[in-house]
Order: C-alpha cells, then structure tokens, then sequence
C-alpha cells in the first residue's frame, strides 16, 4: 500500500483529471476517463470503486519517498492469517521529473527476511514523445483488468513469481 500521504479518495466522478492532469486536452481527460472506468467495472467485489489522488502534486513536487503520487487505484484482497494481494493502478512523478504509469500485482512477504511485499508482476511506462499520458494509462488499465481477471489468489501470484508460499 502507498503510504506517508494523505490523499483525496472517492469515486471517479469525484476525481478531478482536469487539475490533476492541466496540460491533457479534452479529449485526452476523457481517454484517462474511460480507461478508469475500464478499470472500476473490473472491481467486482468492491461495493463503490474508490480512486486516490492529489491536486497539490499535478505538477512536480519534488523528489521523495510517497511523495509523487498523482492518482491511484489500489484493489487489496485479504485472506486468512494476514495475506493479502494488491493490484495497483498509478499515475507518480519520477525522480527525475517524468511523469510515469504504473501497474503491479503485489503479495505479502512470507520470505525468511520480511520485504513486505512483492511485485509479482508490473508495467512501468514514462511518458515521453513516444507515448502519451492517455496511452500509457489506457496500457496500465488493461493490464490490471487482465489481472484482475486471473485467480484473486495471492499464492497462485506466488507461485507465478516463483517466490515463498505461506
């Protein structure tokens, strides 16, 4: 889980791309819109999708742990004895001033030495001339609805990745 910040949550109605995102064009916002919505209707075991964001950080904020998160979709699965799964959905300033999309799946850490979690599978897109903003979201909406379409099992993740199982 992203942490060390507080950030709005509500629904993607709620979600203000246009301040957070003030260089897209209209019909770049609506993309990122309707990727997002791709994204919620996949949520299927979430009573109301809940999105994160931050207006203070639509332009760079400075480098820093936590501190370049834009916009968030995070899906947390719990299991018994304490596993949990996550799927995540970002868009964050790089270090260096870029801005990036990111995807993952993430497990908890059943390893001899606790890291947390693992990244058991990402997409880490910058955007640049190549690619824009609304295609590198639309690209990590896809990959975290096909995600979220495989088994919501954190020890089939595991297994996947070849990590430690509980």
């Amino acid at each position: 889980m992203i942490g060390l910040m507080v950030m709005a949550r509500g629904s993607l109605d709620a979600v203000p791309l246009g301040t957070l995102f003030p260089r897209l064009s209209a019909a770049e916002v609506q993309s990122l819109r309707c990727s997002a919505l791709v994204v919620d209707a996949a949520r299927t075991r979430e009573a109301e999708p809940t999105w994160l964001w931050e207006p203070a950080h639509s332009v760079f904020p400075g480098a820093g742990p936590g501190a370049s998160v834009i916009l968030l979709a995070e899906i947390t699965e719990q299991a018994e004895r304490g596993d949990q799964l996550e799927f995540l959905l970002d868009v964050a300033w790089t270090d260096q001033a870029e801005l990036s999309v990111s995807a993952a799946v993430s497990v908890a850490c059943w390893c001899d030495t606790d890291h947390a979690t693992h990244d058991v599978d990402a997409l880490h897109l910058i955007i640049n001339g190549e690619t824009s903003l609304s295609q590198a979201f639309r690209a990590g909406a896809d990959r975290l609805v096909g995600w979220l379409a495989d088994p919501r099992d954190a020890d089939y993740w595991r297994f996947r990745a070849g990590i430690p199982a509980r």
